[in-house]
């Protein structure tokens, strides 16, 4: 149940990261042109924020039950996990990365919703969008990533 779970978490992540670029070019495209705020803007955000929250769930289920999250810094103590890169990156690091980047994504989806310009909403969508993005990037365990990455796709 474990490795489905973060299989499920690792394929997951592409609906949020091809979200977040939806958002991210189709709140520029709309605020450079002058258009009105509608629900159809929305649209890209909404969903962000449903593929983000899910993968919150998913992830916190992970981390206190997993042996990378809650277990181990019980097992090592916080200060042998804080010294040891890959546990930092996966007690402390990755969840916390993530739940910052998860309530930016709520701040700019909730910005949509203000009575205030539509320019404004188009502009906090997209910074908001923008800076939750290269949160999301930094903690990603992608292959590269000495010690703590992970395949580009479950099972590869």
């Amino acid at each position: 149940m474990q490795q489905g779970l973060l299989h499920l978490h690792n394929i997951l992540r592409w609906f949020v990261l091809i979200f977040a670029l939806w958002t991210i070019f189709k709140s520029l495209a709309d605020m450079n042109s002058g258009k009105a705020f509608t629900g159809a803007n929305k649209r890209p955000a909404l969903f962000l924020m449903i593929s983000c929250d899910i993968q919150l769930l998913l992830g916190l289920i992970l981390y206190f039950t997993g042996a990378w999250g809650i277990k181990n810094i019980q097992n090592q103590g916080m200060a042998a996990v804080m010294k040891d890169h890959a546990s930092r990156f996966w007690a402390v690091e990755h969840i916390t990365g993530m739940i910052i980047a998860i309530v930016l994504v709520h701040i700019g989806y909730s910005s949509t919703k203000k009575n205030i310009e539509d320019k404004a909403k188009f502009r906090k969508l997209f910074w908001f969008t923008v800076i939750a993005l290269l949160i999301i990037l930094f903690t990603i365990p992608w292959p590269f990533r000495q010690d703590i990455g992970r395949a580009m796709f479950p099972g590869m």
